[in-house]
């Protein structure tokens, strides 16, 4: 009865090793996803995307001024423009919140293929954040030199026609 105690004590010694080192492999495969490797943190288009940020910034406010200054848009056209512009910038600055979790330490367990894939992800929705934008200032932009060019042909005919009567 004693041998038959130490041959079942010494298997459950075992079997409890094993699966503490299986535990201890586990958690440390684990603890190696939270980590941030130099190859995610260096990534080129995490800068890209920092620049896409403030490029955005850059390029709506400068529009935007434009367009206020314009006299080219009614107070409600203006209104449109800033809420246009400031859902962009909330969602870009969402994006910028979701660039920090993925490439900050001890935040997400992503190995490096799914961190470079989010952040490839992010990029591409500044890229298209930037392409709307510009696309959404030409297409206002036009619209103020025509609505320039009508107001300037009006003083211009009315002027012609005072200088007939």
């Amino acid at each position: 009865m004693k041998k038959g105690y130490q041959i079942v004590s010494g298997g459950y010694n075992t079997i409890k090793d094993l699966s503490q080192g299986n535990f201890s492999l586990h958690e440390t495969f684990l603890d190696a996803l939270m980590q941030v490797s130099p190859t995610v943190r260096n990534y080129k288009r995490v800068g890209a995307i920092v620049k896409y940020q403030l490029l955005l910034v850059k390029e709506y406010k400068s529009a935007f001024e434009g367009f206020r200054k314009s006299g080219n848009f009614s107070p409600d056209e203006i209104a449109y423009c800033a809420r246009v512009y400031d859902n962009l910038l909330q969602q870009s600055l969402r994006n910028l919140d979701e660039l920090i979790t993925v490439i900050s330490a001890n935040t997400l367990r992503m190995n490096d293929e799914e961190r470079l894939t989010a952040i490839d992800k992010i990029y591409a929705d500044m890229q298209d954040k930037v392409l709307f934008l510009r696309s959404f200032n030409n297409n206002t932009t036009v619209l103020a030199i025509q609505r320039a060019k009508e107001h300037n042909d009006v003083r211009v005919m009315r002027n012609i026609y005072k200088a007939n009567n």
